[in-house]
């Protein structure tokens, strides 16, 4: 699985490359994810404008990922497509994570947007 990452102070932006994030590749996910957000920054922004597929494998990878984060630092959201974005909300997790419109606007906020 590929990954872009852009670093801007305390943010760390990762930009999934792939279409898919499901249980053919969680588990990559999961352990990537950890390699790149490493014990810093305070904020990641994920950004996932193009996946277009998210199953519940993928949305496991995801949680892990934040929960790796711990309570110290944070995993924002961005770039949500419809059917990611309806994952999130039937699962409510989109009550757990902060979810942006895309990942710039991410990158500019103080992180209240949801």
């Amino acid at each position: 699985m590929d990954f872009e990452t852009i670093r801007k102070g305390d943010i760390l932006r990762i930009n999934v490359l792939a279409e898919r994030i499901d249980a053919a590749c969680a588990v990559e996910f999961k352990d990537r994810m950890r390699e790149i957000c490493g014990q810093e920054p305070a904020r990641v922004v994920l950004d996932l404008q193009r996946v277009e597929f998210l199953d519940s494998s993928g949305l496991g990878a995801v949680v892990a990922t934040m929960k790796h984060l711990g309570k110290e630092r944070r995993l924002e959201l961005a770039g949500l497509s419809s059917k990611v974005s309806k994952v999130f909300r039937l699962t409510r997790m989109d009550s757990i994570f902060t979810i942006h419109q895309t990942a710039d606007a991410a990158m500019t906020s103080n992180a209240s947007a949801a």
